[in-house]
């Protein structure tokens, strides 16, 4: 993890059939100064029509990576109920929905028998894995792009075992 690792948008330049992404953490530090988060706090998150706002380099990517018929997929492994910050993130997904990701929301308890990662991770084109590391109390410590064959493997057959389980964002209750 010591060696830079290539920018997320560069992976998704280079991506020409699918790019997965799974969530299994229930926080992630974002710190007080998140403009979002706190607006989101305030009931005054951005709508989803204005762009300007919040429209970030991220979206950028994943709307020119499904202009050019590349699969975006992102799943969720929450507790429930849920967490602050899952509640934030369930309310800013209509974004990454806009930029053309299907989004899929599984309840903890219903992971139970599923094999997953001890980390979150990106899947480019089921190929190479970008591994991110996070500190216990949610602080991102830094990436890890993976080649080898069997994580690719791996971290494939994990995705598709919580989308296959997951509801869409759209009918996903917090409860």
């Amino acid at each position: 993890m010591s060696q830079p690792q290539p920018p997320f948008a560069e992976l998704m330049e280079q991506c020409t059939t699918s790019a997965v992404h799974l969530e299994t953490r229930d926080a992630y530090a974002v710190g007080e100064e998140a403009q979002d988060l706190k607006a989101w706090r305030a009931g005054a998150l951005a709508e989803v029509e204005n762009r300007a706002i919040w429209w970030r380099p991220f979206h950028e990517a994943v709307a020119e990576a499904v202009g050019r018929g590349v699969a975006v997929q992102r799943a969720r492994v929450v507790s429930l109920p849920a967490t602050e910050y899952v509640r934030f993130e369930h309310a800013c997904t209509p974004r990454n929905l806009a930029a053309g990701e299907e989004v899929r929301w599984l309840r903890r308890d219903r992971a139970l028998g599923l094999l997953l990662p001890a980390h979150d991770f990106w899947l480019f084109d089921g190929t190479l894995v970008r591994w991110h590391h996070f500190a216990g109390d949610g602080a991102h410590l830094g990436d890890e792009v993976d080649e080898r064959p069997v994580s690719a493997d791996r971290a494939g057959q994990a995705f598709a075992a919580v989308w296959g389980r997951a509801v869409p964002h759209g009918k996903f209750v917090l409860g």
